[in-house]
């Protein structure tokens, strides 16, 4: 009965998520864990996904973009911490392949032009997502309009609460007296304003995603 349960059949589950262990991880530390994501057309279909190969094999998650190979290992409490990323951005019903994809491309695990080189990869904390949500909710963006805002950027989760969302809202407000629904209205047009964090003042210091300039 164990021989059986150990070689159990293909897992079929209705997302875009692959859970998998795999023998030939065999080098990697136990109790790590591969999430394996497809990214391939930005649309979720409903496959079959992955097979248990061997309780016995060590584990690992792997997190995987077709269109950028991006391979990530994460610890089991690395997986609960993703997990719990996922759930914070439930209230805007993407799909679990556009819930990878925004929380990979803000905190570097997928790259992105915007940060260019300088962003390192990490894990997501729920804190952080949760904290940068609440605070935009509070700019009086709809949870309608927070699901355009981070899908137009969502690199907005991985950037600094205090050094550039707080600090450009604040030079928006006071500088340019934009506040209110004309604050609300430029986030949706321009919400790449909330991670400006250079002012080359028309001598390009090659940050130009970055730049007030654009602004």
């Amino acid at each position: 009965m164990l021989g059986k349960s150990l070689a159990s059949p293909m897992l079929t589950c209705d997302s875009v998520t692959r859970f998998c262990f795999s023998p030939d991880l065999a080098p990697v530390a136990p109790n790590i864990a591969l999430i394996n994501v497809n990214f391939s057309n930005g649309v979720p279909s409903n496959v079959t996904r992955g097979a248990w190969t061997s309780m016995l094999a060590p584990k690992k998650w792997e997190l995987r973009s077709t269109a950028q190979t991006n391979n990530i290992a994460l610890s089991d409490e690395e997986r609960k911490t993703w997990e719990a990323c996922r759930q914070a951005l439930s209230a805007f019903k993407f799909s679990m392949e556009e819930e990878d994809k925004i929380l990979g491309k803000a905190f570097g695990q997928i790259h992105s032009p915007y940060w260019g080189e300088e962003r390192k990869k990490e894990v997501p904390k729920f804190e952080t997502v949760n904290e940068i949500l609440d605070y935009l909710r509070g700019l009086n963006l709809s949870d309608d309009d927070l699901c355009k805002l981070l899908k137009k950027f969502p690199e907005v989760l991985g950037c600094s609460f205090e050094d550039e969302l707080r600090t450009n809202v604040q030079v928006l407000e006071k500088d340019w007296g934009i506040t209110g629904k004309s604050l609300r209205n430029l986030l949706l047009r321009n919400p790449k304003v909330l991670g400006y964090n250079v002012d080359c003042k028309g001598d390009c210091m090659a940050q130009c995603t970055r730049c007030w300039v654009r602004f």
